[in-house]
């Protein structure tokens, strides 16, 4: 029975306990400042992504396949011979085979596309393959940063954003009276253009001469790095 009560007891004195810890008011901060600063780098891209498309037409659907397979491999082979992880990377794109119906709804054909992407740091040799392959047509070109580079960059931009954050904060509590701060928690957050975004472009094969490099001219992009927090003045 003793022990009964005793058991009882302590679970009262946890439940006193616990109310009194959910009715204790915490304190509100005092004198903390809510700020955001950011370091921005513009940088040269230096990632050529490189797309090759064909279309092929005909009464089957057989014929249009066999077609778009054949245009397809003899690409893949020419470009294959130059391939370099991280210099110039190969892979297939869309293929796409769909039915083309007349005007009473009937199908009286196929129509299907092919893609190749080149994709790499090193722009000579991706423009010299793309001019050399001659069943497949430049349809898009897109420019970017690789992972070193974009790496880089945000370490850049984020010790530029670091610097920002802790002069603008000492400004601030110099400016409010206060000699100093204390961080209190922080965040960062790092952008830029983002991946590739091939444009469209209007190229023939038949504009290149035969192992002619396709004309390709990359621009600069902006990676820029957020820190943003709150601090206790003091």
């Amino acid at each position: 029975m003793k022990k009964i009560q005793l058991l009882a007891a302590c679970a009262a004195l946890a439940v006193a306990g616990t109310a009194m810890a959910q009715n204790a008011v915490v304190p509100v901060p005092q004198n903390v400042l809510q700020l955001t600063a950011a370091g921005t780098v513009e940088v040269q891209q230096d990632l050529l992504s490189m797309t090759l498309s064909t279309t092929r037409d005909a009464t089957d659907a057989a014929t249009v396949q066999t077609q778009l397979k054949a245009a397809l491999d003899a690409a893949l082979a020419e470009a294959k011979k130059s391939a370099q992880p991280g210099q110039l990377d190969v892979h297939t794109g869309n293929f796409s085979l769909s039915p083309r119906y007349s005007k009473d709804g009937k199908i009286n054909g196929w129509q299907g596309s092919s893609e190749l992407v080149l994709e790499g740091r090193d722009f000579p040799r991706i423009t010299q393959v793309a001019g050399r392959i001659n069943t497949l047509t430049v349809a898009k070109v897109g420019f970017g940063l690789s992972r070193e580079q974009r790496a880089k960059t945000e370490t850049e931009a984020q010790n530029i954003a670091i610097e920002n954050f802790k002069q603008k904060a000492n400004e601030l509590a110099k400016g409010f009276g206060f000699g100093g701060y204390t961080l209190r928690e922080v965040s960062v957050n790092a952008s830029d253009n983002g991946p590739i975004r091939p444009r469209m472009m209007a190229m023939q094969a038949k504009s290149f001469s035969a192992d002619a490099a396709v004309p390709v001219e990359a621009g600069k992009t902006s990676v820029v790095v957020s820190v943003s927090g709150s601090v206790q003045l003091k």
